[in-house]
């Protein structure tokens, strides 16, 4: 009974599908909803999927973990239901301000300590090397990388990232870089083996600090990286120069002042900050942080997307920097989730033999392409945002702003200095940095 109500409770909301056509298999029966294109298709093995599929999001990625439906291409229809939205968005717009209370009652009573912090990056980044090491490239880089003429393979395109970075924050060896959010040590190793500068990186992630540290020291750099376990609150000391890479993600809607402010406090008068972040449209922000979806639940626990507008709000009241460059690396995340996609699925077996059951399979499956949808329909996006501080005199940094505004779809190669080195750093190039 409760299953044929919430089903037909949905079919209303199918019926108002305005952009594509979605086709619902049940029982060998097939429903047709919209269209023209997008074309997604949903089989329905289970009724139970229906009552399930009520609470949203949350609901039908446990549905589907669970095996009780099935579809020939999700990022179909995630994107169907991406471009399908705006009706939706406007009725959670309208009962927002009824959740506002339950929403403040929560985050009172899931207050982001330290001790929780570390619990919810744990729940995501120590689920194992083993994965990582499989679904990622040599880099274990896990964050957007830069697909150009010479990044071919995604090794090649994690490296144009690095690079990136550090010819916007225009590393060189007297900066001593603080990197908020080490992930497994890569961008550290880079501009250490690359620059020639002092890094000091930290995580709250026992994985990604024991791995990192074990990089560095193979890559002969333990004088020029020191690799931390601490929560970024809990830093001390100046630094020329500042970046965080898609950590700012875990740092809750209601202490991304704190991060800003925290991250002012740690740079030179003259330093600068290059923040690398996923963001959400600032017409969602206010009831997606409200909200408990697949995402903030099953994937990452207690993450929030901030938005450009919220950042820009925060920036300005917290902190005495001011944004000198914005770039929009939102397409790129589309091909990168994809070449992730493929290792995770060429490597099945071995990750099962490991112990991640068929259930972690298809909830890690799905979470990968939701996410690719929603960067392909630009719900949510990537940028990489540069700041400075008063006294900084960025020389080229804006070289980066506003022509390369928008997304470029090719790396630019700086148009002074000499040929950087691009690949990865092996040991015995590490090793040929001065260490002075």
């Amino acid at each position: 009974m409760i299953d044929r109500i919430s089903r037909r409770l949905l079919s209303l909301f199918l019926r108002r599908i305005r952009f594509g056509t979605l086709t619902v298999i049940e029982d060998g029966e097939r429903r047709v909803y919209g269209s023209g294109p997008p074309a997604a298709t949903i089989v329905v093995r289970s009724r139970r999927m229906w009552r399930m599929a009520l609470t949203g999001s949350r609901g039908l990625a446990e549905a589907y973990a669970r095996g009780l439906w099935d579809s020939p291409d999700l990022t179909a229809l995630v994107r169907l239901a991406a471009r399908n939205a705006a009706g939706l968005d406007r009725v959670r717009a309208r009962i927002a301000p009824v959740r506002v209370p339950v929403q403040r009652a929560r985050a009172y009573v899931r207050r982001s300590t330290r001790n929780r912090r570390r619990r919810d990056i744990a729940a995501h980044y120590d689920v194992g090397n083993e994965l990582f090491s499989r679904m990622l490239d040599r880099t274990m880089s896990y964050s957007c990388a830069v697909f150009g003429e010479d990044a071919t393979t995604l090794e090649d395109a994690q490296v144009a990232k690095l690079e990136l970075i550090c010819e916007k924050l225009e590393l060189g060896r007297e900066d001593h870089l603080l990197e908020i959010g080490t992930g497994w040590g890569a961008l550290a190793i880079h501009a250490a083996a690359t620059r020639g500068c002092r890094v000091t990186t930290t995580t709250i992630s026992r994985e990604q600090y024991e791995h990192a540290v074990a990089a560095v020291r193979r890559a002969g750099l333990q004088e020029r990286v020191a690799v931390l376990h601490n929560d970024y609150r809990d830093l001390a000391g100046r630094y020329d120069k500042l970046v965080s890479i898609e950590m700012i993600e875990a740092v809750g809607w209601r202490h991304i002042g704190v991060f800003f402010a925290k991250c002012s406090e740690l740079l030179a008068p003259d330093g600068a900050m290059l923040l690398q972040a996923i963001t959400i449209d600032d017409r969602g922000y206010e009831v997606e942080k409200a909200s408990r979806s697949f995402i903030n639940t099953h994937i990452f626990p207690g993450g929030c997307l901030p938005s450009l507008e919220v950042i820009a709000r925060n920036v300005a009241r917290r902190t005495d920097m001011q944004v000198v460059a914005l770039e929009d690396l939102t397409e790129h995340y589309v091909e990168t989730l994809q070449r992730w996609q493929v290792n995770f699925a060429a490597h099945a077996d071995a990750l099962a033999a490991l112990g991640y059951d068929e259930r972690f399979r298809r909830l890690w499956t799905l979470y990968l392409k939701y996410c690719e949808a929603g960067f392909a329909e630009r719900r949510i996006c990537d940028i990489q945002l540069t700041l400075a501080k008063p006294r900084s005199h960025p020389s080229g940094m804006c070289r980066f702003g506003a022509d390369r505004l928008g997304g470029s779809r090719f790396t630019e190669k700086p148009t002074e200095g000499p040929e950087r080195e691009r690949s990865w750093p092996s040991e015995a190039s590490a090793q040929r940095m001065p260490s002075g």
